[in-house]
C-alpha cells in the first residue's frame, strides 16, 4: 500500500478521537492538508506520531477527518463492498416486520413480502456520510461526505450487487451537504422518475413519494414507537402532535381510540395523513396548525382533556449553539401538553436531535412536570431501533430518545 498523507494532532489538544470517537476537527490538528486531498483517504497521528487510523479528509468541512478504520485501508471497491456487506448482515432478514407493496388503485396488495429498514447508518456502519433506507425493492440513499460523493457510482453499483433493488434513489438534498461544500441534487440510478405509490408498513398502507418527500420518504426510526404508544390508546382520546403522515394516529385509531386528532403545520403532511386514514379505513381527524399556538389557545381551556398525547416534533436543536433555545422549546411544549392531559393520562414525548442528551430531556420533563404540578411516572424509555445502530464511542450516532410517562 502506498504511503498516505497524514494529519498530526496538536500537542495541547485533547480530541475525542483519542477515546475512540471517529471525528477530528480542523482546530485539533497542527496543519491542514492541501485541498487536493479532499475526498481522499489520509492517516491521522497523535502528537507523538503514533498512528490512529485511516479516514476520509475534507478541508472544506469543520470535521476534516472521519475514521474509516484503525488499520491502513484504501477506499476502493473491495473495502466498500465489505462495509456494505457487513451492514446488510448486521440487519439480518426479518429484523423488522416485512410489509407488501401495492400500486395506486389496486384492488388488493401484491403478496410480495419486502424489507422495510435502514440498511446503512453512516459511521455506525463504517461508511461515514452514507445513509441507506430500504423500502422493498427501492433503496433511498443520502450521501453527505465528499469522499463518498466521489464514489457515488461505485456505491450505487455495490448496493445494486448486494441487494438487487429495482431502483436506487439518491436524495442528495440534505442541508448537511452544505457543510461539506457539496451541491444539492436528486436522481435515480436508472435516470427515470420514481412515481409515488402505496407501500405497506406495519399493517398500514402509506402513500409515499420517496423521490420528492421529506428526507428519505418515511421516518423508519419511529416504527417501534407507533406500536408502543398504541398499547395505551384503546378507549382513549388521542392527540398526535407533529403528526407528519399520521402513523401514530393510524395506530392509535386501529387500537381502539375513541377519538384521534393529528396536528401538523405542513399542509402537505396533513393531506397525506388524511389520504392514509381513508385508504386504511380508520377514523382519525387531521388539522393544519402550529402546535405551540394550538396548545396555547385559550379555547383549549373549555375543551375536554386528552387521555393520550404524542409529541414528536422536528429537531429544535439543529446545532450545539441552538441547544439552550431548544431546551426552552421542549420544556414549553411538554408543559402545554401536560396542561391538556387528563389525570392519569399518558404522554409520549420524543427528541430527534443528538445535541439533546437523555439527561437533558429528562430535565426538561421534570421542569415541565413541576410547573404543571403533575407527577410523572415513567412507563417506557424510548430509543432508536436496532437498524439505526449506536456506537458507544460516538454520542452523535444516538439521536432519537423519548419517554412514555403517566401523568397524575
Amino acid at each position: 500500500m502506498a504511503e498516505q498523507p497524514a494529519l498530526k494532532l496538536k500537542p495541547n489538544a485533547k480530541p475525542r478521537v483519542l477515546s475512540g470517537h471517529p471525528w477530528v476537527f480542523a482546530n485539533e490538528v497542527e496543519t491542514l492538508l492541501p485541498p487536493e486531498h479532499d475526498g481522499e483517504v489520509v492517516e491521522c497521528r497523535d502528537r507523538t506520531g503514533r498512528f490512529i487510523g485511516s479516514g476520509i479528509y475534507n478541508s472544506k468541512s469543520q470535521i476534516i477527518w472521519r475514521r474509516l478504520s484503525r488499520d491502513r485501508v484504501v477506499l476502493d471497491a473491495a473495502w466498500l463492498r465489505g462495509a456494505i456487506s457487513r451492514a446488510v448482515a448486521r440487519r439480518g432478514a426479518g429484523l423488522l416486520r416485512p410489509g407488501a407493496v401495492a400500486t395506486e388503485g389496486a384492488a388488493s396488495l401484491r403478496p410480495d413480502t419486502v424489507e422495510i429498514r435502514r440498511l446503512v447508518w453512516s459511521e455506525s456502519d463504517d461508511l461515514p456520510g452514507v445513509v441507506v433506507d430500504q423500502f422493498g425493492d427501492t433503496l433511498v440513499v443520502q450521501i453527505q461526505t465528499a469522499a463518498m460523493e466521489k464514489r457515488t457510482a461505485l456505491i450505487s453499483d455495490l448496493l445494486a450487487e448486494a441487494v438487487q433493488p429495482g431502483e436506487i434513489i439518491f436524495r442528495n438534498d440534505a442541508p448537511i451537504r452544505r457543510l461539506e461544500g457539496l451541491p444539492f441534487e436528486v436522481h435515480t440510478r436508472s435516470g427515470k422518475t420514481w412515481e409515488p405509490r402505496w407501500l405497506r408498513i406495519d399493517g398500514f398502507d402509506y402513500w409515499l413519494d420517496l423521490q420528492g418527500g421529506q428526507k428519505t420518504g418515511f421516518y423508519l426510526d419511529q416504527r417501534a414507537q407507533h406500536a408502543a404508544v398504541a398499547k395505551y390508546c384503546a378507549g382513549r382520546r388521542v392527540l398526535d402532535a407533529f403528526c407528519n403522515q399520521g402513523a401514530f394516529a393510524l395506530h392509535a385509531a386501529k387500537a381502539g381510540a375513541t377519538e384521534v386528532l393529528g396536528l401538523d403545520s405542513a399542509e402537505d403532511a396533513i393531506a397525506a395523513a388524511r389520504r392514509n386514514a381513508e385508504r386504511n379505513g380508520v377514523t382519525a381527524k387531521f388539522s393544519g396548525a402550529n402546535v405551540f399556538d394550538w396548545l396555547n389557545d385559550p379555547a383549549r381551556a373549555t375543551e375536554p382533556r386528552w387521555d393520550v398525547i404524542i409529541l414528536d416534533p422536528p429537531p429544535f436543536a439543529k446545532s450545539k449553539s441552538a441547544l439552550e433555545g431548544a431546551l426552552r422549546g421542549y420544556k414549553d411544549i411538554n408543559l402545554r401538553a401536560l396542561q391538556q392531559l387528563a389525570p392519569g393520562g399518558v404522554l409520549a414525548t420524543y427528541s430527534c436531535s443528538h445535541h439533546m442528551q437523555d439527561a437533558e430531556l429528562r430535565g426538561v420533563l421534570a421542569a415541565a412536570a413541576t410547573d404543571a404540578k403533575r407527577r410523572l411516572r415513567v412507563l417506557e424509555w424510548c430509543h432508536q431501533p436496532p437498524d439505526h445502530p449506536v456506537l458507544a464511542t460516538m454520542a452523535e450516532s444516538e439521536y432519537l430518545r423519548g419517554y412514555i410517562v403517566r401523568a397524575e
